[in-house]
């Protein structure tokens, strides 16, 4: 059997062996997930039992699943003990979504060729679930993949990043203790052409991909005929600073937005175009807020930041700094790696727009800012790029913010708030090179769903 050592991003120290499937136990694995679905189903009451149970486990292992959390993804201790409860939560929000999981009345007996029927519709599981799983989320984002195939009746399958293993594995453990039958619900560690025999297997019914455009629209190619794709990619979020935004509320929330779990996360902020009578404010104190954050191991409850998942993306993230600054950009704070694994919670004051930085999702602890005169130039440049997930705009004045809002490409608009806010009820994805549907504990339930309609005709009606 072979193994695969899981380490700790920030010192590379092993935190844990998990088993690496081979080809043929995956090959196992989508068989058993579609003769559990074919041969068996578990009733909707049953379901809310295993659910219910399953809170009740996790709520008892926060501080455990916290650790695991943070040990393996890099994330700090302190916002992957709110990943913890936000992964609770999300349970809870699938078990309450199942008392209104219903159809529709469809009118009949208006015309007189639908005389003397009615009509219903009404939701049954879609089959078999493949969910592939990225690295910066790794209990939650396995509980939107997993939790809503369990809550509507599907199997699943969930191959997690390889970096961060262990938070998914535990969740699959989790649900078996709570009450799910063998079969319903399956982990495999493998290789990436397994995870496209995984994605492409005509036993597949439904794929929920998280992770680079690249793999994501690559694996949407190759999905059986009749398979459902849900993509959710990374984007390069813009947020606008109107003149008469409130600069001392709008520094937090940059700085969190931009520096949270080290920028690793899709909706990071990333390119602020700041009105030009304000920017040399912005600028200042949002660097001054960067350089006072704690960077180190995210297992010390005082640290702000932690590593990136690896040293090849301190690399790389040196590199697009390093081509910034050459192609004009300034450094207003950071610019450096401090180790193998952590660099600086950076700032770059106007990048050129042919800059990585400016065009690629960094995903790291940079953000730039670049300079606008009217919002009109910096709505077309934020919306320059082939990517639309979430933006912002900060601004005292409605009108301003409605018309960010309507010219704006995003999937959501936030008005002064970071790019990164997201409660696990809201609707959730990218559209563009971004992604393909929404995602959320509710709108994943609704896409891992298929609607039938049932016709009755009768003399009576």
């Amino acid at each position: 059997m072979s193994t695969l050592d899981v380490t700790s991003p920030y010192n590379e120290e092993i935190v844990g062996k998990v088993t690496f499937n081979s080809t043929q136990e995956v090959k196992t694995a989508i068989d058993l997930a579609h003769e559990t679905f074919e041969n068996n189903q578990i009733a909707k009451y049953k379901r809310v039992e295993i659910l219910e149970n399953v809170v009740k486990i996790m709520s008892s292992q926060i501080e455990e699943l916290t650790l695991l959390c943070a040990s393996e993804g890099g994330k700090p201790y302190i916002d992957s003990k709110v990943e913890i409860q936000r992964a609770i939560n999300g349970v809870k929000l699938a078990i309450e979504h199942l008392g209104s999981y219903e159809g529709k009345e469809v009118a009949m007996g208006h015309t007189l060729s639908s005389a003397n029927r009615m009509a219903y519709t009404f939701k049954e599981p879609i089959g078999v679930v493949a969910a592939i799983s990225a690295f910066n989320h790794p209990f939650n984002l396995a509980v939107h993949q997993v939790i809503p195939a369990i809550a509507v009746g599907c199997s699943v399958i969930i191959k997690p990043a390889s970096a961060t293993p262990m938070s998914a594995i535990k969740l699959i453990e989790i649900l078996e203790e709570a009450g799910l039958p063998k079969g319903w619900a399956q982990t495999v560690v493998c290789s990436k052409e397994d995870a496209e025999l995984l994605a492409s297997s005509s036993k597949i019914d439904f794929l929920t991909f998280i992770g680079s455009g690249k793999v994501g629209w690559y694996l949407n190619s190759k999905v059986a005929n009749g398979t459902r794709v849900a993509l959710e990619h990374g984007g390069v979020a813009p947020v606008i600073v109107e003149a008469d935004a409130n600069i001392d509320e709008l520094i937090p929330e940059l700085s969190k937005g931009g520096f949270y779990h080290a920028g690793q996360v899709c909706v990071s902020v990333q390119r602020v175009y700041v009105h030009e009578s304000i920017i040399e404010e912005v600028t200042n104190k949002l660097s001054d807020s960067a350089s006072k954050l704690i960077v180190g191991n995210q297992l010390d409850k005082k640290t702000q930041v932690g590593p990136l998942i690896n040293k090849n993306e301190v690399n790389r993230v040196e590199q697009w700094v390093n081509e910034a600054i050459k192609e004009g950009a300034k450094v207003c704070t950071g610019g450096k790696r401090i180790s193998n694994t952590c660099y600086e919670p950076t700032v770059l004051l106007n990048p050129s727009d042919k800059s990585k930085v400016s065009k690629l999702e960094v995903f790291a602890p940079v953000v730039c800012i670049y300079s606008y005169s009217h919002i009109d130039e910096a709505i077309k440049r934020a919306n320059s790029l082939d990517v639309s997930f979430q933006a912002a705009v900060f601004t005292k004045d409605l009108d301003t913010a409605l018309m960010a809002v309507k010219n704006l490409n995003a999937t959501a608009v936030m008005i002064n708030d970071h790019t990164a806010f997201r409660v696990d009820w809201m609707p959730f994805g990218g559209a563009k090179e971004s992604g393909l549907g929404l995602g959320g504990i509710i709108n994943s339930m609704d896409e891992m769903s298929k609607e039938k309609l049932m016709v009755i005709k009768s003399k009576v009606l």
